[in-house]
Protein backbone atom coordinates (compact mmCIF):
# COMPACT_ATOMS: atom_id res chain seq x y z
CA UNK A 1 0.00 0.00 0.00
CA UNK A 2 1.58 3.52 -1.04
CA UNK A 3 1.76 6.31 0.77
CA UNK A 4 -0.94 9.00 0.02
CA UNK A 5 1.84 11.46 -0.82
CA UNK A 6 3.11 11.40 -4.40
CA UNK A 7 6.08 9.36 -4.94
CA UNK A 8 7.69 12.08 -6.66
CA UNK A 9 7.04 15.03 -3.10
CA UNK A 10 10.39 15.06 -1.54
CA UNK A 11 9.88 13.38 1.55
CA UNK A 12 10.65 15.45 5.06
CA UNK A 13 11.06 12.36 6.76
CA UNK A 14 14.37 10.42 8.01
CA UNK A 15 14.09 6.69 6.97
CA UNK A 16 15.41 4.72 10.23
CA UNK A 17 15.36 0.69 11.45
CA UNK A 18 14.97 -1.46 14.26
CA UNK A 19 16.14 -4.88 13.48
CA UNK A 20 17.67 -7.93 14.47
CA UNK A 21 20.88 -7.80 12.80
CA UNK A 22 24.06 -9.31 14.46
CA UNK A 23 25.38 -6.55 16.30
CA UNK A 24 28.77 -7.63 15.90
CA UNK A 25 29.41 -7.65 12.20
CA UNK A 26 28.59 -11.32 12.00
CA UNK A 27 25.38 -13.21 10.08
CA UNK A 28 23.82 -14.06 13.22
CA UNK A 29 20.83 -11.93 12.36
CA UNK A 30 18.25 -13.02 14.79
CA UNK A 31 17.09 -13.26 18.14
CA UNK A 32 16.55 -16.01 20.87
CA UNK A 33 13.50 -15.46 22.93
CA UNK A 34 12.73 -17.55 25.91
CA UNK A 35 9.34 -19.18 26.94
CA UNK A 36 7.59 -16.11 28.92
CA UNK A 37 9.90 -13.70 27.85
CA UNK A 38 8.94 -10.19 26.43
CA UNK A 39 11.64 -8.66 24.22
CA UNK A 40 11.44 -5.17 22.83
CA UNK A 41 12.03 -4.85 18.88
CA UNK A 42 11.65 -1.01 18.88
CA UNK A 43 11.69 1.55 21.15
CA UNK A 44 11.94 5.41 20.28
CA UNK A 45 10.96 8.57 21.86
CA UNK A 46 9.91 11.07 19.61
CA UNK A 47 7.33 11.86 16.25
CA UNK A 48 7.46 9.62 13.17
CA UNK A 49 5.51 6.66 11.16
CA UNK A 50 6.39 3.10 11.47
CA UNK A 51 6.16 2.34 7.03
CA UNK A 52 6.58 -1.36 7.43
CA UNK A 53 6.74 -4.45 9.53
CA UNK A 54 8.53 -8.09 8.35
CA UNK A 55 9.14 -10.72 10.71
CA UNK A 56 10.17 -14.57 10.34
CA UNK A 57 10.04 -17.04 13.27
CA UNK A 58 12.20 -20.49 13.44
CA UNK A 59 10.52 -21.75 16.54
CA UNK A 60 10.90 -25.42 17.42
CA UNK A 61 6.84 -25.30 18.37
CA UNK A 62 4.78 -25.57 15.46
CA UNK A 63 1.41 -23.29 17.45
CA UNK A 64 3.94 -20.55 17.43
CA UNK A 65 1.97 -18.40 15.48
CA UNK A 66 -0.60 -18.05 17.62
CA UNK A 67 2.10 -18.71 20.55
CA UNK A 68 3.60 -15.55 20.19
CA UNK A 69 2.16 -11.93 20.62
CA UNK A 70 2.71 -8.92 18.87
CA UNK A 71 2.32 -5.85 21.29
CA UNK A 72 2.62 -1.83 20.35
CA UNK A 73 2.48 1.19 22.70
CA UNK A 74 1.82 4.64 21.04
CA UNK A 75 2.76 7.96 23.12
CA UNK A 76 3.94 6.74 26.72
CA UNK A 77 0.23 4.72 26.78
CA UNK A 78 -0.05 2.69 29.86
CA UNK A 79 -2.23 -0.18 28.03
CA UNK A 80 -1.14 -1.54 24.52
CA UNK A 81 -3.31 0.07 21.36
CA UNK A 82 -2.22 -3.55 19.52
CA UNK A 83 -2.17 -6.79 21.18
CA UNK A 84 -2.68 -9.81 18.74
CA UNK A 85 -1.15 -13.31 18.21
CA UNK A 86 1.55 -12.78 15.93
CA UNK A 87 0.48 -14.88 12.73
CA UNK A 88 -3.76 -13.28 13.19
CA UNK A 89 -2.02 -10.31 12.98
CA UNK A 90 -0.48 -11.02 9.55
CA UNK A 91 -4.06 -12.60 9.04
CA UNK A 92 -2.83 -16.32 9.60
CA UNK A 93 -5.48 -17.43 11.37
CA UNK A 94 -5.50 -21.02 13.28
CA UNK A 95 -1.62 -21.08 13.43
CA UNK A 96 -1.54 -21.91 9.72
CA UNK A 97 1.03 -20.68 7.11
CA UNK A 98 -0.20 -19.62 3.71
CA UNK A 99 1.11 -17.36 0.80
CA UNK A 100 -0.50 -14.43 0.13
CA UNK A 101 -0.82 -10.95 -0.88
CA UNK A 102 -3.49 -8.11 -0.28
CA UNK A 103 -3.09 -3.89 -0.07
CA UNK A 104 -2.38 -4.28 3.85
CA UNK A 105 -0.27 -7.57 4.23
CA UNK A 106 1.98 -9.91 2.13
CA UNK A 107 3.04 -13.18 3.40
CA UNK A 108 4.95 -16.33 1.82
CA UNK A 109 5.99 -19.58 3.06
CA UNK A 110 7.30 -22.59 0.92
CA UNK A 111 5.43 -24.23 -1.35
CA UNK A 112 6.00 -27.54 0.68
CA UNK A 113 4.82 -25.73 3.84
CA UNK A 114 1.54 -24.08 2.02
CA UNK A 115 -1.19 -24.91 4.75
CA UNK A 116 0.72 -26.40 7.39
CA UNK A 117 0.88 -25.56 11.55
CA UNK A 118 3.81 -23.25 11.69
CA UNK A 119 6.58 -23.63 9.78
CA UNK A 120 8.72 -21.27 8.09
CA UNK A 121 6.37 -17.82 6.68
CA UNK A 122 7.80 -14.36 5.88
CA UNK A 123 5.21 -11.76 7.65
CA UNK A 124 4.81 -8.44 5.89
CA UNK A 125 2.57 -5.62 7.42
CA UNK A 126 2.21 -1.93 5.90
CA UNK A 127 -0.59 -0.14 7.40
CA UNK A 128 1.19 2.61 8.41
CA UNK A 129 1.17 3.57 12.20
CA UNK A 130 1.60 7.64 13.54
CA UNK A 131 2.65 8.40 16.63
CA UNK A 132 3.83 11.94 18.26
CA UNK A 133 5.49 11.10 21.43
CA UNK A 134 7.54 7.90 20.84
CA UNK A 135 6.45 4.02 20.30
CA UNK A 136 7.34 0.75 21.78
CA UNK A 137 6.58 -2.65 20.43
CA UNK A 138 7.59 -5.85 22.16
CA UNK A 139 6.72 -9.50 21.37
CA UNK A 140 6.45 -11.95 23.84
CA UNK A 141 6.90 -15.96 23.34
CA UNK A 142 4.12 -17.73 25.17
CA UNK A 143 5.48 -21.04 24.70
CA UNK A 144 6.97 -23.50 26.81
CA UNK A 145 9.98 -23.92 24.18
CA UNK A 146 12.61 -21.06 23.42
CA UNK A 147 12.18 -19.04 20.16
CA UNK A 148 15.69 -19.65 19.10
CA UNK A 149 15.48 -17.51 15.58
CA UNK A 150 13.50 -14.38 15.69
CA UNK A 151 14.14 -11.92 12.57
CA UNK A 152 12.57 -8.61 11.85
CA UNK A 153 12.86 -5.15 10.87
CA UNK A 154 10.63 -2.44 11.72
CA UNK A 155 10.49 0.57 9.00
CA UNK A 156 9.64 4.23 10.27
CA UNK A 157 9.77 7.75 9.24
CA UNK A 158 11.15 10.20 12.10
CA UNK A 159 9.27 13.44 11.82
CA UNK A 160 9.37 16.29 13.82
CA UNK A 161 6.53 16.26 15.94
CA UNK A 162 4.92 19.51 14.47
CA UNK A 163 5.14 17.91 11.13
CA UNK A 164 1.68 18.27 9.07
CA UNK A 165 1.31 14.64 8.69
CA UNK A 166 1.14 14.59 11.92
CA UNK A 167 -1.24 17.19 12.74
CA UNK A 168 -4.98 15.39 12.94
CA UNK A 169 -3.30 11.81 12.95
CA UNK A 170 -4.81 8.83 14.36
CA UNK A 171 -3.32 6.03 16.24
CA UNK A 172 -3.10 2.62 14.92
CA UNK A 173 -5.23 -0.14 17.13
CA UNK A 174 -5.30 -3.78 16.51
CA UNK A 175 -7.48 -6.13 18.86
CA UNK A 176 -7.77 -10.14 19.08
CA UNK A 177 -10.91 -11.70 20.10
CA UNK A 178 -12.55 -15.18 19.93
CA UNK A 179 -15.52 -17.25 20.77
CA UNK A 180 -14.83 -21.11 21.24
CA UNK A 181 -17.52 -22.14 20.59
CA UNK A 182 -19.71 -19.59 19.30
CA UNK A 183 -23.56 -19.53 21.27
CA UNK A 184 -26.28 -20.22 20.16
CA UNK A 185 -29.21 -20.28 23.01
CA UNK A 186 -30.15 -23.57 21.99
CA UNK A 187 -28.92 -27.45 21.54
CA UNK A 188 -27.40 -27.72 18.45
CA UNK A 189 -29.73 -28.48 15.21
CA UNK A 190 -28.49 -31.75 13.86
CA UNK A 191 -29.46 -32.94 17.71
CA UNK A 192 -32.49 -31.88 17.65
CA UNK A 193 -33.03 -33.43 13.87
CA UNK A 194 -33.58 -30.24 12.50
CA UNK A 195 -31.61 -29.26 9.18
CA UNK A 196 -30.28 -25.69 9.51
CA UNK A 197 -31.14 -24.61 5.94
CA UNK A 198 -34.76 -24.91 7.18
CA UNK A 199 -34.32 -22.50 9.87
CA UNK A 200 -33.58 -19.31 7.79
CA UNK A 201 -36.90 -17.53 8.70
CA UNK A 202 -35.49 -17.73 12.45
CA UNK A 203 -35.87 -14.00 13.71
CA UNK A 204 -32.19 -11.82 14.12
CA UNK A 205 -31.12 -11.11 17.57
CA UNK A 206 -28.07 -9.04 16.92
CA UNK A 207 -27.16 -8.81 21.01
CA UNK A 208 -26.07 -12.37 20.17
CA UNK A 209 -23.88 -11.95 17.36
CA UNK A 210 -20.24 -11.96 17.29
CA UNK A 211 -18.55 -8.83 18.58
CA UNK A 212 -15.02 -8.60 16.17
CA UNK A 213 -14.94 -4.69 17.05
CA UNK A 214 -16.24 -3.03 20.39
CA UNK A 215 -14.85 0.71 20.47
CA UNK A 216 -14.71 4.30 21.87
CA UNK A 217 -13.56 7.06 20.82
CA UNK A 218 -13.06 9.21 17.42
CA UNK A 219 -12.06 7.40 14.55
CA UNK A 220 -12.16 4.98 11.44
CA UNK A 221 -12.26 1.24 11.15
CA UNK A 222 -10.58 0.07 8.41
CA UNK A 223 -10.79 -3.90 8.50
CA UNK A 224 -10.82 -6.98 10.37
CA UNK A 225 -9.85 -10.76 9.69
CA UNK A 226 -11.79 -13.21 10.77
CA UNK A 227 -10.76 -17.19 11.55
CA UNK A 228 -13.84 -19.80 11.26
CA UNK A 229 -13.28 -23.49 12.77
CA UNK A 230 -16.25 -25.21 10.96
CA UNK A 231 -17.79 -27.42 13.52
CA UNK A 232 -21.22 -27.46 12.92
CA UNK A 233 -22.49 -31.05 11.84
CA UNK A 234 -25.32 -30.84 9.31
CA UNK A 235 -28.56 -33.69 9.31
CA UNK A 236 -27.39 -35.56 6.25
CA UNK A 237 -24.14 -36.78 5.07
CA UNK A 238 -22.96 -37.04 1.22
CA UNK A 239 -24.51 -40.64 -0.42
CA UNK A 240 -24.13 -41.87 -3.95
CA UNK A 241 -26.90 -44.62 -4.19
CA UNK A 242 -26.61 -46.71 -0.91
CA UNK A 243 -23.03 -45.84 -0.56
CA UNK A 244 -21.39 -43.01 1.65
CA UNK A 245 -18.78 -40.93 -0.06
CA UNK A 246 -17.84 -38.94 2.55
CA UNK A 247 -17.59 -37.82 6.27
CA UNK A 248 -20.90 -35.85 8.07
CA UNK A 249 -21.81 -33.02 6.07
CA UNK A 250 -20.35 -29.76 8.04
CA UNK A 251 -23.36 -26.74 7.61
CA UNK A 252 -22.01 -23.42 5.59
CA UNK A 253 -21.41 -21.10 8.28
CA UNK A 254 -21.58 -17.96 5.92
CA UNK A 255 -25.01 -16.74 6.19
CA UNK A 256 -24.50 -14.61 9.10
CA UNK A 257 -24.98 -10.72 8.36
CA UNK A 258 -22.74 -7.97 9.12
CA UNK A 259 -24.36 -5.54 11.49
CA UNK A 260 -22.10 -2.17 11.92
CA UNK A 261 -23.56 0.17 14.65
CA UNK A 262 -21.92 4.10 14.87
CA UNK A 263 -22.22 6.10 17.87
CA UNK A 264 -24.23 4.31 19.75
CA UNK A 265 -27.31 3.73 17.44
CA UNK A 266 -30.08 1.38 18.20
CA UNK A 267 -30.06 0.07 14.32
CA UNK A 268 -26.93 -0.55 12.54
CA UNK A 269 -26.42 2.03 9.32
CA UNK A 270 -24.95 -0.55 7.67
CA UNK A 271 -26.44 -3.60 7.76
CA UNK A 272 -25.51 -6.65 5.12
CA UNK A 273 -26.44 -9.62 3.68
CA UNK A 274 -23.96 -12.83 4.78
CA UNK A 275 -20.78 -13.29 5.98
CA UNK A 276 -19.01 -14.38 2.34
CA UNK A 277 -20.82 -11.36 1.17
CA UNK A 278 -18.98 -8.66 3.71
CA UNK A 279 -15.37 -10.23 2.79
CA UNK A 280 -16.12 -9.35 -0.86
CA UNK A 281 -16.93 -12.54 -2.33
CA UNK A 282 -20.73 -14.74 -2.86
CA UNK A 283 -21.48 -18.24 -3.36
CA UNK A 284 -19.59 -19.34 -0.74
CA UNK A 285 -15.48 -18.79 0.07
CA UNK A 286 -13.00 -19.34 -2.59
CA UNK A 287 -9.49 -19.61 -2.63
CA UNK A 288 -8.35 -16.32 -4.02
CA UNK A 289 -6.50 -13.11 -2.17
CA UNK A 290 -7.64 -10.05 -3.48
CA UNK A 291 -6.48 -5.67 -2.33
CA UNK A 292 -9.46 -5.72 0.16
CA UNK A 293 -10.99 -8.94 0.55
CA UNK A 294 -10.66 -12.47 0.05
CA UNK A 295 -8.93 -15.44 1.60
CA UNK A 296 -5.78 -16.37 3.00
CA UNK A 297 -6.45 -19.65 4.95
CA UNK A 298 -8.67 -21.56 2.69
CA UNK A 299 -11.06 -24.07 4.70
CA UNK A 300 -10.97 -26.92 1.98
CA UNK A 301 -7.28 -27.91 1.67
CA UNK A 302 -6.83 -31.40 -0.31
CA UNK A 303 -3.99 -31.62 2.39
CA UNK A 304 -6.01 -31.77 5.57
CA UNK A 305 -9.50 -32.42 4.02
CA UNK A 306 -10.63 -33.03 8.02
CA UNK A 307 -9.47 -29.57 9.11
CA UNK A 308 -11.69 -27.04 8.05
CA UNK A 309 -10.22 -24.19 9.33
CA UNK A 310 -10.58 -20.56 7.55
CA UNK A 311 -9.49 -16.92 7.30
CA UNK A 312 -10.74 -14.23 5.66
CA UNK A 313 -10.12 -10.52 5.38
CA UNK A 314 -12.03 -7.30 4.46
CA UNK A 315 -9.61 -3.96 4.19
CA UNK A 316 -11.77 -0.69 4.45
CA UNK A 317 -8.98 1.18 3.19
CA UNK A 318 -10.60 3.08 -0.02
CA UNK A 319 -13.47 3.14 2.44
CA UNK A 320 -12.74 3.18 6.17
CA UNK A 321 -16.03 3.43 7.93
CA UNK A 322 -16.40 6.54 10.44
CA UNK A 323 -17.14 6.89 14.08
CA UNK A 324 -17.20 10.43 16.61
CA UNK A 325 -18.02 8.52 19.57
CA UNK A 326 -18.12 4.60 19.60
CA UNK A 327 -18.43 1.74 16.97
CA UNK A 328 -19.39 -1.38 17.60
CA UNK A 329 -18.94 -4.30 14.58
CA UNK A 330 -20.42 -7.73 14.65
CA UNK A 331 -21.74 -10.24 12.65
CA UNK A 332 -23.86 -13.13 12.59
CA UNK A 333 -22.73 -16.69 13.57
CA UNK A 334 -25.09 -18.12 11.05
CA UNK A 335 -28.20 -16.79 10.06
CA UNK A 336 -29.81 -15.97 13.21
CA UNK A 337 -26.98 -17.00 15.51
CA UNK A 338 -27.43 -20.60 14.99
CA UNK A 339 -24.62 -22.27 14.70
CA UNK A 340 -21.89 -23.29 17.58
CA UNK A 341 -18.68 -22.61 15.60
CA UNK A 342 -15.38 -21.43 16.72
CA UNK A 343 -14.63 -18.00 15.54
CA UNK A 344 -11.37 -15.67 16.32
CA UNK A 345 -10.45 -12.57 14.45
CA UNK A 346 -8.52 -9.58 14.46
CA UNK A 347 -9.83 -6.19 14.06
CA UNK A 348 -7.80 -3.22 12.66
CA UNK A 349 -8.87 0.51 13.11
CA UNK A 350 -7.55 4.54 13.43
CA UNK A 351 -8.68 6.16 16.73
CA UNK A 352 -7.92 8.91 18.91
CA UNK A 353 -6.53 8.28 22.61
CA UNK A 354 -7.13 6.98 25.04
CA UNK A 355 -8.95 4.00 23.87
CA UNK A 356 -11.29 1.72 25.42
CA UNK A 357 -9.72 -1.03 27.64
CA UNK A 358 -9.40 -4.21 25.45
CA UNK A 359 -10.92 -7.64 26.49
CA UNK A 360 -8.36 -9.88 28.34
CA UNK A 361 -5.93 -11.69 26.38
CA UNK A 362 -6.88 -15.67 25.88
CA UNK A 363 -4.48 -17.66 27.87
CA UNK A 364 -1.97 -19.40 25.36
CA UNK A 365 -3.96 -22.48 25.58
CA UNK A 366 -7.17 -21.26 25.25
CA UNK A 367 -5.74 -19.96 21.96
CA UNK A 368 -5.06 -23.16 20.37
CA UNK A 369 -6.88 -24.24 17.84
CA UNK A 370 -9.20 -26.96 18.55
CA UNK A 371 -7.49 -29.33 15.69
CA UNK A 372 -4.12 -29.24 17.37
CA UNK A 373 -4.73 -28.83 20.92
Amino acid sequence: MFHAAPLFSQRRGRPRRFSSRDLTGGNRDFWAIEPGEEKALAEFESAGVIRHLWMTIGHDDRLYLRKMVLRAWWDGEETPSIEVPVGDFFCLGHGIARSFQNAAFDCVTHHDNEGNVGGGVAMNCWLPMPFRNGMRITVQNESDKTCGHFYFYVDFEELPAEDPDLADALYLHAQYRQEYPTETGEAILAEQGVNYWDRLDTPVDPSQNYVLLDASGRGHYVGCNLSVHNLDPALFRKRFGDRELGAPELTWWGEGDDMIFIDGEAEPSLYGTGSEDYLTQAWGMHDRAHLFGGTSVHEYDPHHPDRRACTSYRLHLPDPIAFSKSIRVTIEHGHGNLQRNDYSSVAYWYQTEPHAAFPVLPHVSERLPRFAR
